[in-house]
């Protein structure tokens, strides 16, 4: 079921559909915790219905989004998004892992994703193809998305992306693999015990990672996620 909702009483709108990708948790940890400047061209590699954008443009107006998205039923939600809030930007269906889908290679300022977090096979599927290809990687792995990153960043370009703490080895192997050296790095947790990690790392950039405070779930912070 398609539905629209707001990001606070009166702001800007966005459109999901029940049956692909219902608002989560780790979008709008990685729209607080992702940093593009003003008058940033960024790739949101599998946008899904768009809600990732919708945050990013929320907190910063003067970016110029290029969504890439597998599921047309997903990304058809996102142009409407994008449209009702009169917001520019380009929107491309195809697979990520095919470079002819992706911008210009070398043409993006910042890249974003909130790809899939388990391995294919590793428990239970989703019975819905569009959930189940949301959650594990059984269209693409990390190293398809660091690859697709690494291609559409120019050199000193940002890489932000939201994953879960037992799979923290293998995206920091991986973004290190496709030349993107992990920079800055949070962990979203209730009390003490992580859920989420959030990283983000830089094209062609050098060793040296800062490890941030923890983004405490229920916390005075976390309602900034929240727009509240």
């Amino acid at each position: 079921m398609i539905r629209q909702d707001f990001l606070w009483e009166g702001g800007p709108s966005f459109y999901f559909d029940t049956e692909l990708f219902p608002p989560s948790t780790d979008s709008f940890a990685l729209g607080y915790f992702a940093a593009p400047k003003s008058g940033s061209r960024v790739c949101d590699l599998g946008c899904g219905t768009g809600l990732l954008g919708a945050l990013l443009m929320a907190r910063n107006a003067g970016l110029t989004l290029h969504n890439v998205e597998l599921q047309e039923r997903a990304l058809a939600l996102a142009g409407r998004t994008f449209a009702e809030n009169g917001w520019q930007a380009e929107f491309a269906l195809g697979d990520l892992r095919d470079a002819a889908v992706l911008p210009a290679a070398g043409t993006m300022d910042y890249a974003v994703s909130n790809p899939p977090y388990f391995r294919a096979g590793s428990g239970a599927s989703a019975p819905e193809p569009s959930r189940q290809s949301a959650r594990e990687e059984s269209n693409c792995t990390i190293a398809d998305v660091c690859t697709a990153a690494a291609r559409v960043l120019r050199w000193g370009g940002s890489f932000a992306v939201v994953y879960r703490p037992e799979r923290l080895v293998d995206l920091l192997v991986s973004l290190r693999a496709h030349g993107m050296e992990p920079k800055r790095l949070r962990f979203v947790q209730t009390k003490d015990v992580p859920s989420l990690v959030l990283v983000e790392s830089r094209r062609g950039g050098k060793p040296g990672l800062t490890v941030e405070p923890p983004l405490i779930i229920g916390s005075g912070e976390w309602e900034k996620v929240y727009f509240r």
